[in-house]
């Protein structure tokens, strides 16, 4: 059972769920950024035309104190400031407007500085926020305190349903969102969806072996078109791995029965058996077995990929050394240019080498020829002999697992067809080709690898 924690960690939640929530979050974000500055932009605009009209009507009135010094009542200039009062330097009211008769001295800060305006924000009884502009005017008869206010009735009354709104839209507006990004990725994801129902059939032995491409061309028919060609991939391997133990089980069948079939023989009758003959038989059915079991785990090997260290080799010094060594039925002719270095694993190229010029010797009537050259950015080495040749139709079928034609039979009845296979794997193995190519006399085998030109 999940645990909690678990169930929290945005790894355990969907794609759908994840990207939902990403995109809603951040949509939230910029919302709520939004709304913020437009309400202090709005904040901002109402405070900056009170500021600009409250500075004209304080200085207006200070105009009058400087010239009149009045008293009693003050005549509004402004319709939005009503609220003007001026007193002297003790406190006591001089003049005031008519909507400030009856009560006593405001209590607003003003400057120190005569001529210099402050602006404040005064809450007043009524819960009435107040926008003051003060100041400091210096007179005949002394200094006098200038206050000059305006209701801010109107933003006041409606700011809180302004700031509903505005929170309103944005969570209305986020939940749009949510519910339109979870819509659309489901919608997105559905082709995912379909697909992994397919391969669970797949899977489970269903008779399709593909999934649906959907349409029109986007990442998810990129990747479905990438899980089938996996697909192939796969049930080629599977039919190669069929075939691969359908033939290993005839050929390893064949020397285990001969094998048996000359023990039993032989001991029915053990007086009258020749046993340093069966032995020999027996020694070489043995031989044929260590031989496949041996290709066997070489191919196993290059075809699991296993890591073996490579070393810069020269291909015409390693053709003339191992063409040394072998007992020769015929003349081998070597033709190999200095300084065609690859980087290879040499025991394997040396196995690829045996295996050519073994199948060669093989089919040669009196002539096998090696060569080694450079083609641009290869390093091409061909084995040819003067025997029969390979007919067009047989050039692959020879790389093919236990695949001997009947002379390769008839020549040698001891190899484990598979030396072909053996060699065109390490070619592979090595970023290059091995094919049986056209010629105008006998069988012609060329090897490509990259050169090492370091």
């Amino acid at each position: 059972m999940p645990r909690l924690g678990d169930l929290l960690s945005p790894s355990c939640w969907s794609v759908r769920t994840r990207v939902t929530l990403a995109a809603t979050l951040i949509v939230a974000v910029m919302l709520i950024t939004g709304v913020v500055l437009f309400y202090q932009a709005l904040r901002s605009t109402v405070y900056q035309g009170l500021h600009d009209r409250g500075t004209f009507a304080a200085s207006d009135l200070a105009t009058l104190v400087r010239e009149t010094d009045p008293r009693g009542t003050l005549h509004v200039q402004d319709p939005d400031f009503t609220l003007l009062q001026v007193l002297d330097a003790e406190g006591d009211i001089l003049a005031a407007s008519e909507s400030l008769h009856g009560r006593g001295p405001l209590h607003v800060p003003v400057s120190r500085v005569p001529g210099r305006p402050e602006y404040h924000t005064v809450e007043m009884r009524g819960d009435t926020e107040v926008y003051f502009v003060t100041e400091r005017v210096r007179t005949p008869s002394g200094d006098r305190k200038v206050f000059v206010g305006a209701p801010i009735t109107t933003f006041a009354r409606y700011k809180g349903l302004l700031i509903g709104l505005l929170v309103g839209s944005a969570v209305v507006a986020t939940s749009a969102v949510g519910w339109i990004v979870s819509l659309s990725v489901r919608r997105a994801l559905r082709p995912v969806r379909v697909m992994s129902a397919e391969l669970v059939e797949i899977t489970g032995g269903g008779a399709d072996r593909l999934v649906t491409v959907p349409g029109p061309g986007d990442e998810v028919s990129e990747l479905a078109e990438s899980v089938n060609v996996t697909l192939n991939r796969l049930e080629d391997v599977l039919s190669r791995q069929r075939a691969f133990v359908a033939d290993v089980s005839h050929e390893l069948r064949s020397p285990l029965t001969g094998l048996r079939a000359q023990l039993e023989v032989a001991l029915e009758h053990p007086e009258d058996e020749d046993w340093p003959a069966v032995a020999r038989a027996a020694l070489a059915d043995a031989d044929r077995l260590q031989g496949i079991v041996s290709d066997l785990l070489i191919l196993a090997k290059l075809g699991a990929g296993v890591h073996v260290p490579r070393e810069r080799v020269d291909l015409g010094e390693l053709v003339r050394v191992e063409a040394g060594r072998r007992p020769r039925r015929v003349p081998i002719e070597i033709a190999a240019g200095e300084g065609v270095v690859a980087r290879v694993t040499p025991h394997h190229m040396v196995r690829l080498l045996t295996n050519l010029l073994d199948n060669a010797e093989r089919h040669a009537k009196s002539r096998v020829w090696v060569s080694v050259a450079v083609d641009g950015p290869d390093a091409v080495l061909e084995v040819r002999d003067d025997g029969s040749g390979i007919a067009p139709e047989d050039r692959e079928r020879i790389f093919w697992r236990f695949q001997r034609l009947p002379e390769g039979r008839e020549r040698d009845r001891g190899g484990t067809g598979l030396g072909l296979t053996i060699s065109r794997d390490i070619a592979r193995a090595h970023g290059g080709t091995l094919v049986a190519a056209d010629s105008d006399q006998g069988a012609r085998f060329v090897l490509r690898i990259p050169r090492d030109e370091l």
